[in-house]
């Protein structure tokens, strides 16, 4: 018998199936663990007890989804159809169960997990803020399809089923009980008797409202998926992104016909999940669990932060850690600066918490702190002042002083290394980066910047931290502009060329949009500041030979600087630039993201020759974390090995020949080659 399963049945005759994945911290549905959940399910049917409880015995949660490591592995979509209708006959014997079946739900309950919830009559969910119930699969390049498509739909109704899917949003335990998706939400505490209560009650099962089933109706499903994909088509591509159109369509085509509509979620399924989008999808996954990974499970946990620099970025690291559950003190020199710094966390705490009662603990461990008293009791001390060494090496020379021993000192410095930053200190290998990026709220990655002088267990210190709060953990040398900021630069400043050359900041934009990336090079200057460009730019000139565009330089020197100055290459209005319709062909379009895109991958090349990061996986990471370069791609790496090294090799030799030596291939193309032979 699987040992992922254990079946006991209580005095009450209720069966308790509780499932531990073996050697996993947690919960997945492999093929092993689905034939044994069958297993159990007929030695269950067997014994005709008064109702089952399906449950966790991982802390982490119920049931975190499929086995995406498995995906990675599928090729063939017939192999893929196989999988999914054996779990489709697996989930129908458990929905066919002749007692009260009940999923009792705390933690992540996700993909295939909500799936298999859904095959049980009833579902029960904590109150507790780790509870997180939904679909992700969309993010996988997929959709549901372990059953998810006919039950949610018949459970809460087309239009909250097709969001909900189409999203990839979780709800809380709270929220999922509004829509219907779980019949009962109550403290952790009170699980058990809430599932014991609808086994001895046995409501009658609640049908969604009847304007919900009535734009499921055939004539209107039309209209419908029209309007569902002109709202999709503002976000997404579908020639990025095909997973959520193909949705759309399978609903469109066999909604109300339960029979079919199990038929075309195996099949399109299976296809979508061979296909190149989802297999480079699940790829960016397996690299976020592999930097999930570089952290140590028994690292350092830290209690007391405290960081110096009150300005938007030293505001908000501070604002992420009191959403993470720290106590920060947050120094400034000025009282003005932390208040403003105060109002945005609180913001930032309100649109994420929903709950007075948690938003107010929040703010109580929020706490302004003008002349450093907290940098004694602090386990992490965090520089965030602006980007002058000079600056901060004589603010570290008043830290270090007042820090206890075995504290960690980080700067979040984006581009100076840390050998400038160290001179002076009494103990120089204690100083180590921690890159955030902007926004902190929404980008998930952090450098952690490590000289050949910082001890290792230093960096498994700093690594720690940064999945303590919530973030993804990337390792990079003390070089200038460590690996993001050092291959968007000419990137970016290529954009800034283009421009110079006559052409529209619109069709550079919408280059870049075509190709993938989330936002445009002129609109994510613009966006960060002008000045700040600029400034890391001149720091990284020397070092990487970039040329700086005089247009860059000329909008600075007028006081145009992006967003925030109101004008830079953009007008903006109300936060938004002011864009014309872009109407470049697409031979032009892709000669232009030729330009940008080249330019970025060739630096990453660069970064890997150099060492930056320890291999081409931990590169693209670091890069599609970082920048949001296409992670339909896989990462700029990954894309030049489908595209063919030689191919991408050929454009740079006809980029060179034409602008010059800034598309001259790096050595490390060489290495590339060879390998792809």
């Amino acid at each position: 018998m699987n040992p992922d399963w254990h079946l006991e049945l209580d005095q009450q005759e209720i069966a308790w199936l509780h499932f531990d994945r073996a050697g996993s911290r947690t919960n997945v549905l492999t093929r092993e663990s689905l034939e044994a959940l069958d297993e159990q399910l007929i030695a269950v049917a067997q014994r005709h007890p008064r109702g089952l409880v399906i449950l966790s015995d991982k802390e982490s949660g119920f049931i975190a989804g499929a086995d995406v490591k498995a995906f990675a592995r599928i090729r063939d979509p017939a192999e893929a159809e196989r999988l999914i209708r054996r779990a489709h006959d697996i989930f129908h014997r458990l929905e066919a169960l002749s007692f009260p079946t009940v999923a009792m739900i705390h933690g992540f309950c996700l993909g295939g997990g909500l799936e298999l919830a859904l095959a049980c009559r009833y579902r029960v969910a904590s109150t507790e803020p780790e509870t997180r119930i939904g679909f992700p699969e969309i993010r996988l390049g997929i959709f549901p399809g372990f059953g998810g498509t006919v039950r949610s739909v018949r459970l809460i109704g087309h239009l909250q089923a097709m969001e909900l899917m189409l999203s990839a949003r979780n709800l809380s335990g709270k929220a999922a009980r509004r829509i219907g998706l779980v019949d009962l939400a109550v403290p952790r505490r009170q699980l058990r008797n809430a599932a014991r209560q609808l086994i001895g009650e046995r409501p009658a099962t609640v049908r969604p409202p009847f304007h919900q089933r009535l734009t499921g109706a055939a004539p209107l499903r039309p209209a419908v998926a029209a309007l569902l994909r002109r709202q999709v088509r503002k976000r997404i591509r579908p020639e990025h992104y095909p997973a959520p159109y193909r949705l759309i369509d399978h609903w469109r085509r066999t909604a109300g016909h339960s029979a079919e509509m199990y038929r075309s979620e195996a099949t399109t399924v299976a296809e979508l999940l061979t296909g190149r989008t989802a297999q480079n999808l699940i790829r960016v996954f397996l690299l976020q669990d592999r930097l999930k990974g570089l952290a140590p499970n028994d690292g350092f946990h830290a209690r007391r932060i405290h960081v110096v620099g009150g300005g938007v970025m030293g505001g908000d690291i501070a604002a992420w850690c009191v959403l993470r559950g720290l106590r920060v003190t947050l120094q400034d020199r000025t009282p003005e600066q932390l208040a403003r710094a105060v109002k945005r966390a609180h913001e930032l705490f309100r649109k994420r918490l929903r709950d007075r009662y948690r938003e107010q603990q929040a703010r109580d461990r929020f706490i302004p702190d003008h002349r450093g008293e907290g940098i004694a009791a602090a386990d992490v001390v965090i520089e965030a002042i602006y980007e002058d060494a000079e600056a901060k090496r004589g603010l570290y020379t008043t830290l270090e002083p007042r820090m206890k021993a075995g504290a960690l000192l980080a700067t979040n410095t984006s581009s100076i290394p840390l050998e400038v930053l160290s001179r002076g200190l009494h103990d120089p290998q204690r100083l180590v980066g921690l890159h955030f990026f902007n926004p902190v709220a929404k980008m998930p990655l952090v450098e952690v910047v490590n000289s050949p002088d910082n001890p290792p267990e230093l960096v498994e210190r700093a690594a720690a931290f940064t999945r303590q709060i919530g973030k993804l953990p990337l390792p990079v040398q003390s070089t200038p502009g460590f690996l993001v900021n050092r291959v968007l630069m000419p990137y970016l400043l290529e954009a800034v060329l283009l421009l110079e050359e006559g052409v529209k900041a619109e069709v550079i934009d919408e280059a870049a949009l075509a190709f993938g990336m989330p936002m445009g090079p002129i609109e994510l200057a613009d966006t960060v500041g002008l000045d700040i460009a600029l400034s890391v730019a001149g720091k990284l000139a020397d070092a990487l030979q970039l040329g700086i565009p005089g247009l860059l330089k000329q909008k600075v020197a007028e006081g145009k600087l992006g967003r925030k100055s109101g004008s830079g290459f953009y007008a903006w209005e109300k936060g938004r630039p002011v864009k014309e319709k872009s109407e470049a062909d697409t031979k032009r379009l892709e000669r232009c993201s030729d330009r940008l895109i080249l330019r970025l991958v060739n630096e990453a090349v660069a970064c890997l020759r150099e060492g930056v990061v320890d291999d081409a996986d931990l590169l693209d990471a670091g890069i599609v974390f970082g920048t949001g370069f296409a992670p339909f791609r896989g990462g700029p790496l990954h894309w030049v090995r489908q595209e063919g090294v030689g191919n991408i090799l050929n454009k740079l030799k006809k980029l060179e020949y034409t602008y010059g030596e800034r598309f001259a291939a790096d050595p490390g193309w060489q290495e590339l080659e060879e390998k792809s032979r």
